[in-house]
């Protein structure tokens, strides 16, 4: 398939011919049989309905050819312009050359290709156009007349206006869609580019914490050592014992934490998902969050049947979803709630996992996963921007919304990508 950024330049100028072509028949065609019936006019019928024809013929091989999800590039575009403009030469040719009122729809492919081209490109089109222009001049067949001079010239005014009202619409209507899809492709680059700088601060953040996890091992190594000792030396002071009860506590916890992020990034390493079930991979992430925030009340609402369906998740995919319910966690707090909700199914093909929460919601629903953006007066402001790389890198997408009473996060993904199909 093409992708959006494809569809512009060669391949936007491509579609418009199609499109240009379609209607040049048809015009054709009902140009040739008005003046052969209408006016009477004694026009080589059969050779110009032979060019009409050759011109369908090429234009479902073109058609055909642009289903195809092969790129298509400036020179298969030039090749695309070069058969019409043959064709359109072949009929002036039968029916008075450049002194054809129409003639002037030669210049329609240069304007087109300006708009999708390149300068060699449209360069080379206006060459074309030029000798087919030239050529016209003295090889071609007169056009017949009515035998009265003042009806003669009045056909011509009449053809020169409808050649007027065909370029108008063309040029307003054909060249502001290449335009709309050049500014699509800028903004798909602007948003690669964003995206691109995203990634870069997530990266040199995850390279500072591994930095920080292999330094702290060390002091968190002495007081592990040394708050035992302080036990001994104090064994008859409880209030202490109970600090001391604490903080080994807490360094446990840090020790766990800073395991985790070590398996977490060999995991990434390796590329290798885990295999569970979705009610097996809930399950673990809550396990966790709760840990982390055990005064957070969690709702969890699991479509039916949906938990037995097996998924390959990627390691990033737990994280994701346990920041979303950070964040959630965070929002209800500025409320004073601790209500978190998780809902959790199957929309056609995609696995949808929402996280709402009872906070003040967004002020802005835009630019989510941006670096810097995060009003949360605690924390490091990275939770959305990690999920959100997360979600583009298994081509799904992360979602904001307020629900009236708070905000909605939901993590959209292709079973596809996930889905453990074997």
């Amino acid at each position: 398939m093409h992708t959006p950024s494809s569809r512009s330049g060669p391949f936007a100028l491509a579609r418009t011919l199609a499109w240009l072509r379609l209607c040049a028949i048809a015009g054709q065609s009902v140009a040739i049989l008005s003046c052969v019936t209408l006016l009477k006019l004694d026009i080589p019928l059969l050779p110009l309905m032979l060019g009409v024809c050759v011109l369908a013929v090429f234009a479902a091989a073109a058609s055909f050819r642009l289903g195809m999800p092969w790129k298509v590039g400036e020179g298969e575009a030039i090749v695309h312009i070069a058969a019409d403009t043959l064709v359109l030469g072949y009929l002036l040719y039968f029916t008075g050359g450049a002194a054809n009122p129409f003639v002037s729809l030669l210049l329609v492919p240069i304007a087109l290709s300006a708009a999708a081209l390149s300068i060699a490109g449209v360069s080379l089109v206006a060459i074309l156009t030029g000798v087919a222009y030239v050529l016209l001049v003295p090889y071609h067949l007169p056009l017949p007349t009515l035998g009265d001079k003042s009806l003669d010239f009045d056909l011509y005014v009449a053809g020169m206006g409808v050649n007027f009202v065909i370029m108008a619409i063309l040029l307003g209507v054909f060249i502001s869609n290449l335009a709309k899809a050049i500014r699509l492709q800028q903004g798909e680059v602007q948003r690669v580019r964003e995206r691109a700088l995203r990634d870069e601060g997530i990266l040199a953040i995850a390279t500072q914490a591994a930095g920080a996890a292999h330094e702290l091992n060390t002091p968190l190594s002495t007081m592990r050592t040394l708050l035992p000792e302080i036990r001994r030396e104090h064994a008859t002071d409880n209030p202490l014992g109970e600090d001391l009860d604490l903080l080994e506590g807490q360094v446990e916890r840090c020790r766990t934490i800073l395991r985790e992020m070590v398996a977490f990034g060999q995991a990434q390493l390796s590329q290798v998902p885990e295999r569970l079930t979705l009610d097996e991979f809930v399950h673990v992430c809550l396990e966790r969050f709760q840990l982390l925030r055990p005064e957070a009340d969690v709702t969890l609402t699991l479509e039916p049947g949906a938990g037995r369906i097996a998924l390959r998740s990627p390691p990033g995919l737990r994280h994701a979803l346990i920041n979303l319910l950070n964040n959630a966690a965070d929002a209800s707090a500025l409320n004073e709630s601790a209500a978190v909700g998780l809902r959790i199914g199957i929309v056609e093909q995609w696995l949808e996992l929402t996280v709402t929460d009872e906070g003040p919601g967004f002020d802005e629903v835009d630019e989510l996963g941006t670096l810097g953006l995060s009003q949360k007066e605690t924390g490091l402001g990275l939770g959305l921007a990690l999920a959100e790389a997360t979600a583009e890198r298994l081509d799904g997408e992360l979602a904001a919304s307020n629900t009236g009473h708070g905000a909605q996060m939901r993590l959209r993904l292709p079973l596809r990508v996930i889905g453990d199909h074997a």
